[in-house]
């Protein structure tokens, strides 16, 4: 008992005969103020509990040899796969061309639906032998020897692909209109292929790793080439009327996913309204820190 005697003595608010007590209007509006002040401070503690805040610094990176992971998917309602080429380059020097690992292309219609993939008939069709540069065609003990259709250099020239025919083609600066005339091409598939994705869109979407530099990557028809050190893009082995790139970015992004980080081209939309005629390109300028 002597215990709990001692237990009750230390009670710091120790209780107050009723017949003293003195009920006032500051004491009501000290004891409103101060059960409201109670509740700010619950409340605002359990929002900086659940909501993390961002807080933003700029380093110096002293890493070398690091790489920038690129995030994109962008779609081209006018213009077919097998045309737009994916070319990064960099003030360090760095060039890559017709990028194809990492990436993929989906074939859509006029109305952004993607064509499902045409599978062959039973059987192949036949392909006859390749013509020789001599206008004959390929005998079972000659050595194949293509030609250049009158942009060879030297007499010894072969143009064994349509590559190669192309490439021939825009050394000499010619335009190489009639494609469907190119034995190379027709026997690789390279014409019927643009007849069957012509009035096609294609959207493209993947990622490229780039140095941590000042750079620049596009997308374009034709095929890209280093000419005296410039970067060009060559759009002579293909000669439609007109390009139409109206594109819309549906995403692109830099680095790792962060939640809550903005975009700024997700979703941007240009549509092109001149359709006949018109080349050129349309730029955008975005600096990223990482």
């Amino acid at each position: 008992m002597e215990l709990w005697s001692k237990l009750r003595s230390l009670d710091a608010y120790p209780k107050v005969n009723e017949d003293f007590y003195s009920r006032t209007l500051s004491g009501g509006l000290i004891t409103i103020v101060s059960s409201l002040a109670i509740l700010l401070l619950f409340f605002s503690e359990i929002r900086l509990y659940l909501y993390a805040a961002t807080e933003s610094k700029l380093t110096v990176d002293t890493s070398r040899g690091e790489r920038l992971h690129i995030n994109f998917d962008v779609t081209f309602p006018a213009l077919p796969c097998s045309l737009v080429a994916i070319d990064t380059m960099d003030v360090s020097g760095e060039q890559h061309y017709d990028i194809r690992h990492d990436i993929m292309k989906k074939r859509i219609d006029h109305l952004g639906n993607v064509i499902e993939s045409r599978k062959d008939g039973v059987g192949s069709p036949k392909i006859e032998r390749p013509l020789q540069n001599h206008g004959g065609r390929l005998d079972h003990n000659e050595v194949y020897c293509g030609s250049c259709y009158g942009s060879e250099e030297s007499d010894d020239q072969c143009c064994n692909s349509c590559e190669e025919v192309r490439d021939s083609y825009r050394k000499k600066g010619w335009a190489l209109t009639n494609v469907e005339s190119i034995d190379q091409c027709k026997r690789e598939g390279f014409v019927q292929r643009l007849k069957d994705e012509q009035g096609e869109g294609c959207n493209i979407h993947g990622f490229v790793d780039v140095n941590k530099v000042a750079g620049n990557f596009h997308f374009a028809p034709g095929k890209s080439l280093d000419h005296a050190f410039n970067f060009l893009q060559d759009m002579l082995n293909f000669q439609p009327e007109n390009y139409n790139i109206s594109h819309k970015i549906n995403k692109l992004s830099f680095g790792k996913e962060f939640p809550g980080v903005v975009n700024p081209l997700d979703g941007v939309e240009w549509k092109q309204e001149q359709t006949t005629g018109l080349t050129g390109m349309y730029q955008y300028f975005v600096k990223v820190r990482c």
